[in-house]
Parts: C-alpha cells; structure tokens; sequence
C-alpha cells in the first residue's frame, strides 16, 4: 500500500484555522523512513489567550443545550470519523509508525467512543434526599467547565477522543492540545467535530511548545479541569501547575505492566497472547506486558517458546500489510531503549530475541530478556518499547510481592486455570485494572485509570463521564 501524506495542518481557533503565517513551525516525521513530510504551526501566546476568551464564551451556550441537543451532534462527529476511517488511519500511519490495521481500529474507536458519550450523556443524574414535608434535598451535577486536555502520540486519535467526547457530554467545552508528532491524524478528527456542526467557541485544537502551552493554560482561571495522558514526570509537573488555581485533574500516567505466568495455564496458548500483545504497536501502550514473571515449573518452556516467536514477528512499513510491528514513533526512544538494554545485560540479562535498531528510520527488533536481576533499572523504569523482560518466580506469593513492588499501578496481567487464584490475584494485586487470562481491557463502557504514581480519575465509561461533572447540593426549606 502506497499513500500521501496530504494533511492540512492548522490551529482551530475560535472557529477560525490557522496556519503556520506569523507562527514557527515544527518539522513533522515519518518514522518508517525519518524523512521531514510537512510542517506544523505553534501556537503563540495571542493565541492561547484567544481559545481561552472563545472557551469562556463557548461555555454558556453549550451547556444550555439539552443532552439530547449536544448527542445529535456527536453522533454525526461519530459518523464523519467512520466516512473518513481509512484517510484518518493513513495520517495516523504515516506520522506514528503503527500498522494500518492498527491504525484504523484506533479511529473506529475513536468514533465508538463519540458514540458512546452521546448517549450517556443523556443519562447523568442526581439525587432527592427525603426531608420532612414541604422541604427537599437535593444533589444535581453539573459540568465542570472549560477543560485544557493534553494527549499523547501513541494512541493520538483515541486517547484525544477519550477527552473530548465525555467533556462534550457533560456540557463543557475544550481546548485540545494533541501532540506534534501526529497533528495528521488529529487535525483530521478536529474536522470531523467541525463539520458536524459544534460551534468553534466549543473545541479548539492548538499545538506547539508543550511547556509554553500547557502554563499559559493552566495559568488562567477560566480552566476549570485538566485531563492528561503522558508520562509520569509531566504529570507532576501539570499537577503543580493546577495547584494555583485548584483546577480539578485527571491523570493517565506511566505504568509497568506485570504479567503473572503460573504453571497451570495452558502455554502455547498463552504464548500466542503475550508475545502479539507485547509487541503490539511496537511497544509503546501505557498498559503494555512488560515484566513477565514466570513459575519456576514452565520457565524454561516459557523463554524459549517466547523467543522463538519474537524471532518471527515481522517489521517494517506500516503502509505495508504484512507489516506486524512498525517502527518507534520518534528517534529519542532508540537511545532510551538501548540504554536499558545495556544495564539490563551488564546486571546479568540474557537476550534471547532482537536487542538492536535496525534499518532506516526508527526501527528496534522485537527484543526479549530473560533472567532480569530486579536491580536492572529496566525492572522500574518503563521501558516504553519493543523490550520484554523475563523473570522465574516460587510461589504465588512471590509473585504478588514482585508485581506489586515498582510505583506504578496502571494495568497488571495474570495467566492461569485455578478459579481460586483467579480471585485471590485479582483481588490483591495493586492495578486500576487488571486482565485474566487476555489483555482486553480497555472498553467504552468500563473505566480506564490507574493509581500510585500511574494517576488517578477514569477516562471511559460512566466513572470517564463523571470526571466533568461536579455534584451540587441544593437544600430547599
């Protein structure tokens, strides 16, 4: 398969787009080749006070409308985004690296998601409180606001639509900020919004310097919530920045995925999943299995049926179809990753698969280790990659002590047939989410977060709405 990257990239600016006339402008890369394919402009701080005015008379008017008003309208951006799929995906291919399967199952979630919120927006509720007669209690929620919302460039089009949709759900307005690696793919799904017919003073796209950007917004007090999706280290940052105007957060931050292999499960079987799981979108998923821990009794079955298949994944071209893993999304992950791996085998690692970047642009083999010592500092920094790290554990125990041991607590994985265990493990691992058995956990309709230093708040489902909802209590006498 062969495309152009024909993106017209732009700011939305109180309803107007704005290119890169009087504003720098940032290269834009295609991972597979490293070649420069367009240009993006920076927001200036003229800019950002013109969202900020736009949001705050946008506010008003969009929470006036009914939710039966406000889902109409997202229930065509859903449709616009489904008409557009296959461009949308090429964008998102060309800039980020993943497959084009991958690709367009993003941007038909993303679609999915806009569907979702439109409906369940319509079913925010309150409360009545019994009182004595002539008197009543009651609890409303109301949106909370203008949102500054901050995405990532893993999943551009997905995580953006996780903002937006419930924000516009329950009657606030946004400014997105998407990131400069993927304004394609993201600028596309902006338009998809306009087209619908949301008015410009209700979502407003800006790129450009990330720090620059995200102060002046914060600064401000017509912010009221900030929804985040990135790394941990930034998201202290952002929360340090919300403290001054006590503006409300939600944070999706880094994790480190655990991955509990116990001698009953069914091997090969397992194998197939974890190794596809793994390397999927070449690593780089905040929920990605990273550190799989292995009982004793099927270690040794277990790294060597894990290489034999990483050996057999295939890389290269996204556009390419029978692409399996495409390459890193910017050149900076290279030297990261080389750097752990480093550590990793001087600590007394053993690679078992891959290890090394190869060919142009910015591709990494699929890459196992095995026999990980826990003072590797891969074993509690996030690997963010096509890295797989392999370990023996005893007891079941043990096994909860190692998964439970890092700082993060995002997405934890556990493989077995025992129905006890099931329980016990899903019960005491410390995890905002936790997969048995498969790594399916992210739906519409179910909530998407982490605790420790992985965040906290839910994207999706009816807990992702609530987090632009404010409770108000009314008492009447």
């Amino acid at each position: 398969m062969t495309a152009t990257y024909d993106a017209d990239l732009q700011l939305f600016i109180a309803g107007e787009w704005r290119g890169t006339e009087g504003r720098d402008a940032r290269p834009v890369y295609n991972p597979a080749t490293a070649a420069t394919i367009a240009d993006v402009p920076s927001a200036t701080a003229a800019d950002l006070d013109e969202a900020l005015a736009a949001a705050k008379r946008g506010w008003p008017l969009w929470r006036a409308k009914t939710p039966q008003e406000r889902a109409a309208l997202m229930h065509k951006v859903a449709d616009n985004i489904r008409q557009r799929a296959d461009h949308i995906a090429t964008l998102l291919t060309l800039e980020q690296g993943k497959p084009f399967g991958e690709a367009r199952g993003e941007v038909l979630s993303a679609a999915a998601l806009f569907d979702y919120f439109a409906e369940q927006g319509q079913r925010i509720e309150g409360r009545v409180v019994q009182r004595p007669t002539g008197q009543r209690a009651m609890v409303l929620k109301q949106p909370v606001g203008p949102v500054a919302a901050f995405s990532p460039w893993n999943f551009p089009v997905n995580l953006m639509a996780k903002k937006i949709a419930p924000a516009l759900a329950a009657g606030c307005v946004v400014i997105s900020k998407p990131p400069e690696e993927t304004p394609g793919c993201t600028s596309a799904i902006m338009r998809c919004i306009v087209d619908a017919g949301i008015s410009g003073d209700v979502v407003q796209l800006v790129y450009g310097d990330p720090d620059m950007i995200s102060r002046h917004l914060l600064a401000s007090s017509t912010i009221r919530k900030v929804s985040f999706t990135g790394s941990t280290a930034v998201g202290k940052h952002l929360m340090k920045l919300a403290a001054d105007n006590v503006q409300r957060i939600t944070m999706e931050l880094g994790g480190h995925a655990p991955v509990l292999i116990f001698d009953d499960c069914d091997l090969d079987a397992t194998l197939d999943k974890v190794v596809a799981q793994k390397f999927r979108n070449a690593g780089q998923v905040c929920v990605s299995p990273t550190r799989f821990y292995v009982q004793d009794g099927i270690y040794d079955a277990f790294v060597q049926g894990f290489a034999q298949r990483t050996a057999k994944v295939q890389i290269g071209d996204g556009l390419d179809a029978a692409t399996q893993m495409g390459p890193l999304a910017n050149s900076r992950r290279i030297p990261a990753i080389e750097k752990l791996i480093a550590d990793a085998t001087a600590k007394g690692g053993r690679i078992i698969a891959g290890g090394d970047a190869t060919g142009d642009g910015y591709f990494f083999r699929p890459t196992a280790i095995a026999d990980v010592p826990l003072d590797a500092d891969v074993m509690t920094t996030e690997p963010f990659g096509p890295l797989a790290l392999i370990r023996p554990f005893g007891t079941e125990d043990e096994a909860l002590e190692q998964a439970n041991r890092v700082p993060f607590g995002l997405a934890a994985f556990a493989f077995t047939e025992n129905g006890r265990r099931i329980n016990r493990v899903a019960d005491a691992i410390e995890s905002g989410m936790v997969g048995i058995n498969a790594f399916a956990i992210s739906a519409h309709d179910m909530p998407f977060g982490g605790i420790k230093e992985s965040g906290f708040g839910s994207e999706s489902g009816p807990e992702g709405l609530d987090g632009y909802l404010v409770p108000k209590a009314v008492h009447i006498y």
